[in-house]
Formats: C-alpha cells, structure tokens, sequence
C-alpha cells in the first residue's frame, strides 16, 4: 500500500515540534546547578525546596493523559499553542518569583504546559507523518530531541549560573517558545477528532488522582526510606487507579479505549517503556554521582561527560529507525534491551580507581539500548489507536516513562543506599552521632561531613563512603541489568509477530472499519 509522503514542509514542522520537547525535557534537569542559587535568595524551607524541584514532574505525569484528550476535543495545533503560551507565562513568572511560594506554583503552571506539549507533539507527528517509515524516523528524532534536552539541561543552567542569576535558568525558554508561538500555526496542521463525544471529567479526575499519589508515594520513598504515611499515599493512588480503569470499561467516550491492551504490540510497548526507563533513569543519577564525587570533577565538567549518552541514543534511534524497515520491531527491541543489559554489565565492573571512561562507556552503551527500543515502542502505541484518539493515546508513552522511571529511583535507588549504608557503618562508627548519620546517609553527606574533620579522620571516611557508594552501584547496575534483561526476553516473546504498523495515520487513509491496526494475530 502506497502512501502520501511528507513534503519539506512537514520536515521543517518537525524540527518546530522538537522545540517543545527540548523545553520539556530540559525543565526536568535545569534547576540542578540552579538550587543552591535559589536558595540563598528566597531561602526555602527544605519542604519547600524539594516542592520547587518535584512539583514540575508531578504535574507533567498527572495531566498528561488528560491532556493529550483535550487536544482530541479541540484541537492538537491549539492546544500545543495555548500550551507554548502557558510555558512562556509560567517561564517568565518562575524567572521573577520574589517568594517561594510564587516559584512552586509558577513549576506546577510549569508542568501543566508540559503536560500539552509532549502529547501534542507526538499526536501532530502521527498526523503529518502518514508514510510508515517516515514515521519512524520522525518519532527517532522526537525520541533525540527528548534525550537530548535531558542532558542540556544541566550544561545550559551551569553556563547560565557563571554569568547571570538563578532567573536565568527559565528565561532561555522565552525565546524559543517566541519562535514556536510565531511559526508554528503556519507549519503545523490542526486536526481534531470530528465526533470527539463528551468529555469524561471523572475519568480525568481519577487519572490524576492515581497517577500523582503514586508518583509522589514511590518518589518519597526512594528519599527518605520506607514510612506508613508514603506508603498509605501510595496505595490511595494504586486503588483510584482501580477506579479509574472501571471508569473506563464503563464511560460512553473513555479517556483511553482499554480494547487496545489486547494488542500485543501496544501492552508490550508499553511494558518495555516502564522497564527501560525503569532501568536507565533508576542508575543513570549513580553514574552522575560517582563521576562528581568519587572521580571528583566539577558538576559543569559531570555534566559535559554524560552527553556522550545521548550521542550515543541519537546514532540508535536513526539506526533502529532504519532497521525497522526490513526487521520485525519485536527483534530489534529485544536487541535493543540486550544491548542495555551489556551497558549495565560494563557498570557491574566499576572500581573506585576505574578511569572515567568506564563509566562513560557503561552509560553510553545502556542509553544506545534504551535509544534502540523507546522510539519503536512509542510508534507501535502511537500508531495502535485510531487517527481521532492519537492525542490521548499519545500521553500513554510519557506516562509510562514517567512512572517507570518514579519506580527505578526508587527501588534501584534503594538497592544502592542501603548497601551503601552497610558497608559504611564501620567507618561511621566512631563519629559522633550527628556527623555519623549524614555520613551514612549518602555519599554527599559523607562528603560533607569529611570537610569538617581533621585530614587523619576525613580521608579514611571519604574513601570508604567512595568504596561503599561504587559497591552500591554495582548492585544496582546488576539489578538493573537482570530486569532489562527479563525484559528483553519478554519483548522477543510477547512481540515475536508484531509487524511495524503498515497503515498511515490521517482520517482518511481507510475506511472507520480499518483504522486500528491489527499489529498482531491473537
């Protein structure tokens, strides 16, 4: 079956959309270097410092399914509009906030704009993009853009902070959303769905009341160790869920039609998303600690050494984009996680005295698996649903990531402290108890703590905490590389006759009967 090719008009709309993505991802990782800055001029509690760096992502993954609807309802090109208008208000607000409060509640508008870009995006890119293969390679580059703003967000806060204030760090937004603003209605196509029914309001208010307890439960968890009260929001948000999901067996026009979870290629597309990220963003903050505080560079230089990793995601995304032409997605994202695994194996063999680029080789390797598989999943869920649903369904990606994520920082995080803590007891054991505790804390507090002892006592300390922090994440590198592999097999299995999805993805490409794509034969 032929189908309608994109023009250099739909290309350049794509290099547009990557703005907002790169924004998205870049306000996840932009307030690293910019808290200590922050702090010194709005003095927050430390309640509320950890608000002002959380509540962004909480509000990203709360909204993200309902917002991907609206966009259904009224319009993908609107709404990502009136997203860009909101990110640019929010951006300028948080810049100027004279309080912290102002500063929290200018992240949560944040993370509301957020939360209409990125399934804008993808939706819009399902719409211009109706050739199967164009397709790919246009979600590849979303994929990059998506990477990529991850890792410049610490770069770009650090160069910012050497030369101007905290503010800073969200002005750099201005500019591009001015552009997005300014050309994107006359590149970007508007569709929405022609009979969108009614909106489900309950379904929206139980998505967001599943999805923020679990989030914040599992999040607070991983920081501050096991509590009945975490795990009490936890389990809330784990029964609205339970609720939310009947809400949509029995809604006349669902935020999320379930009858699509019967496709293997779009329930396992989503499993390797929560696997992947569960992985990669459970072990990847090991690799930036260690390489700032046991290798000791400066958090400028740390973060100029972890862009080899979404170098290494941008030459796998185009490489498995290209693949998927001839080899079935089920092989490729099997390989994909195999490769993962390898990067996580080369981790398991991390030293105190390793060179760094053992654990820039580790890091590289795992992002390449996770770049391999992540946009052939996304495609395979983007393109399961029909055209005039894309925008809900296009949240899912997201979603998953977010939450696959939240569970790797958590339980990998885990896995690491508590070794930590072990094996730098008998180095502690002779500090008082308000320097011991810190110190067995994390490898930050033990850093801390060592700068206030006599060299003969801090030296010792340090090298233990490096020794107990590089053993700790040897562990979770082998945890992490035992579950992408598990997973790994689960993708070769469960997807083994997945075929990419051979249909394009306008509103007139078939007939109502054909629009959603069979991926599988059951």
């Amino acid at each position: 079956m032929s189908h309608e090719r994109a023009t250099r008009k739909e290309w350049i709309g794509l290099a547009v959309l990557v703005l907002p993505v790169l924004l998205l991802s870049m306000d996840m990782t932009v307030l690293y270097f910019a808290v200590p800055f922050l702090s010194a001029s709005l003095e927050p509690t430390a309640t509320q410092q950890l608000w002002i760096v959380d509540i962004y992502a909480f509000m990203l993954a709360g909204l993200l399914i309902t917002m991907g609807t609206i966009g259904d309802h009224i319009g993908r090109r609107l709404l990502l509009m009136l997203g860009a208008g909101a990110f640019g208000v929010a951006s300028l607000a948080a810049a100027y906030a004279g309080s912290s409060e102002f500063l929290i509640a200018s992240r949560a508008l944040l993370g509301v704009a957020g939360a209409v870009l990125a399934p804008s995006t993808l939706s819009l890119i399902r719409t211009m993009f109706r050739d199967p293969g164009e397709r790919r390679a246009a979600i590849a580059v979303w994929t990059i853009g998506m990477s990529g703003g991850s890792a410049l967000g610490p770069i770009v806060s650090g160069l910012l902070l050497e030369h101007f204030w905290w503010g800073s760090v969200f002005l750099i937004n201005i500019p591009v959303i001015a552009l997005l603003l300014l050309i994107g209605p006359f590149l970007l196509p508007e569709y929405r769905s022609p009979e969108p029914g009614r909106f489900d309001l309950i379904g929206a208010l139980l998505s967001l009341g599943a999805i923020l307890p679990v989030i914040y439960g599992i999040k607070e968890l991983a920081e501050d160790g096991f509590a009945w009260s975490y795990a009490a929001v936890t389990a809330v948000g784990v029964a609205v869920g339970v609720l939310f999901i009947q809400r949509q067996r029995t809604a006349a026009t669902p935020l999320i039609d379930l009858s699509l979870f019967r496709s293997r290629g779009f329930s396992a597309s989503i499993g390797v998303n929560l696997v992947t990220l569960f992985a990669m963003v459970g072990f990847l903050l090991f690799s930036t600690q260690w390489i700032q505080l046991v290798y000791g560079l400066s958090p400028l230089e740390a973060a100029l050494w972890t862009l080899p990793a979404p170098v290494a995601v941008a030459i796998a995304a185009s490489l498995a984009a290209a693949l998927a032409k001839t080899v079935r997605p089920g092989h490729i994202i099997a390989g994909g996680m195999v490769i993962a695994t390898i990067g996580f194996g080369i981790m398991t063999q991390l030293r105190v005295d390793s060179h760094l680029a053992v654990v820039v080789i580790g890091a590289s390797v795992l992002s390449a698996g996770v770049g391999i598989a992540a946009p052939l999943t996304a495609d395979l869920i983007v393109s399961s649903a029909p055209p005039e649903r894309a925008g809900s369904i296009s949240a899912l990606p997201e979603t998953s990531n977010q939450l696959g994520g939240a569970f790797g920082v958590a339980i990998l995080g885990s896995i690491g402290a508590a070794v930590y803590t072990r094996d730098v007891t008998d180095a502690t054991s002779q500090l008082p108890p308000e320097a011991a505790e810190p110190a067995e804390g994390s490898l930050g507090g033990a850093t801390e703590v060592a700068q206030h002892l006599p060299e003969a006592a801090g030296e010792p300390l340090l090298a233990a905490a490096a020794e107990a922090f590089t053993h700790g994440m040897n562990i979770a590198a082998a945890a992490g590389g035992g579950v992408m592999l598990v997973g790994a097999v689960g993708a070769a299995v469960l997807m083994r006759h997945v075929t990419s999805p051979a249909a394009a993805q306008g509103p007139a490409d078939r007939p109502e009967a054909e629009q959603v794509s069979a991926h599988d034969p059951e």
